[in-house]
């Protein structure tokens, strides 16, 4: 895998994950607490996608 593939899987990864977060304190999937993390989680997913390929 290129770089940009590794990335890109952190990108959807870490947004996964950090929508999914908020149903564990059942919140809804379209709340604002779920958009925030998976914005968050998109931003570390990419951070760490980065930091491994460096």
């Amino acid at each position: 895998m290129n770089s940009k593939q590794i990335i890109m899987f952190g990108l959807v990864v870490g947004s996964t994950v950090g929508g999914f977060i908020p149903n564990l304190w059942g919140a809804g999937s379209f709340s604002f607490s779920s958009i925030f993390l998976s914005a968050i989680g998109a931003i570390v997913g990419i951070y760490i996608g980065y930091k491994v390929t460096r």
